[in-house]
């Protein structure tokens, strides 16, 4: 198996959006905060699938940009990921979407991609990388905790006024420097 990370260029704008991004949702972070430290626990839920929706992106804005990134992860020169990210307001590179196909993961997709977020970070002088996710995508939370990240803040209102998933919880997970 050979995995690389690729930046965007013209001429692999016909490989975006190509990953299948659904999972099966089995448990749900139970989220915490006492003394401005936030903690969670696993507990189950009945299983159903989740995927989220299609955005209508440009992403001829990512290619040459400086302030903005999009990355594709490739194994045997197949797309494997996908990781949109920019320059933030507050200093961090916030990874807007990332997404391992579901044909291959658990094989360092995810940790690669994150930790190319983590380079780019770097080398703009950046505080460190942000992202926000939900309390029912588990997999991907432990992921970001497995990789350095730590829960700065969860939202229990962000997608309240969203149908289908206005019970979800937003959480935010940083991994600084």
């Amino acid at each position: 198996m050979t995995m690389s990370i690729e930046l965007l260029t013209r001429e692999r704008m016909g490989d975006v959006g190509k990953c299948d991004g659904a999972f099966t949702v089995d448990s749900k972070l139970v989220l915490s905060a006492r003394d401005n430290v936030v903690s969670y626990e696993v507990v189950p839920v009945a299983p159903y699938e989740k995927r989220y929706a299609k955005q209508e992106i440009d992403y001829g804005r990512y290619v040459g940009a400086e302030d903005r990134a999009v990355y594709l992860a490739y194994i045997d020169g197949v797309v494997a990921g996908e990781m949109r990210l920019w320059v933030h307001w507050n200093g961090f590179a916030y990874i807007d979407d990332i997404v391992v196909d579901r044909g291959y993961r658990r094989r360092g997709v995810g940790r690669a991609l994150i930790e190319q977020a983590v380079g780019w970070a770097k080398a703009k002088g950046l505080a460190g990388v942000m992202l926000e996710t939900q309390d029912n995508n588990v997999g991907a939370c432990r992921l970001y905790e497995a990789c350095g990240f730590v829960i700065g803040g969860f939202d229990r209102k962000l997608y309240r006024g969203i149908p289908g998933v206005r019970d979800e919880v937003a959480v935010y997970w940083y991994r600084e420097g």
